[in-house]
């Protein structure tokens, strides 16, 4: 499972003009899924992202996580995150999990967000998304949790 996460003053994200997920101060959390990922996968990367410390102290150095700042999350499916670029000028995307496997695992990974008791707020699985942000810092960290 690969994500990458960019630290936000604000973020939402529409399908067809509409919002359907929006956050204040938190991450945004695009998340990809291989063929071969399972719950460990999923433990590793919630535990990662809630416990990773990218938020400034009142001295202005990182210390905080999105947990002690009771920041939001905004979760969004990225097939893309899984494309592999070396032959010729289409990526492909064979590492990939399929669409319905990968829909079951997505929703087990915004369970377990959920479950820190944090705003979490989604995109649409497998729609046509557009996300805008106002990133903070910028602060943006790749995670992969076969790394």
């Amino acid at each position: 499972m690969r994500i990458i996460l960019q630290r936000v003053k604000s973020a939402n994200v529409k399908v067809s003009d509409s919002v359907v997920g929006e956050i204040q101060k938190g991450l945004l959390v695009f998340v990809g899924i291989a063929a071969e990922d399972n719950d460990e996968d999923v433990d590793y990367i919630v535990g990662k992202t809630l416990g990773l410390r990218i938020f400034n102290n009142e001295k202005g150095k990182f210390d905080l996580s999105v947990q002690d700042i009771k920041g939001d999350l905004l979760i969004v499916s990225q097939f893309t995150l899984y494309a592999d670029t070396k032959k010729g000028k289409r990526p492909s995307f064979i590492s990939a999990m399929e669409p319905n496997d990968a829909l079951k695992l997505f929703n087990i990974t915004v369970r377990k967000f959920k479950a820190s008791g944090l705003k979490v707020e989604t995109g649409k699985f497998q729609e046509e998304m557009h996300v805008s942000l106002i990133n903070d810092g910028p602060v943006t960290i790749f995670i992969d949790s076969k790394n």
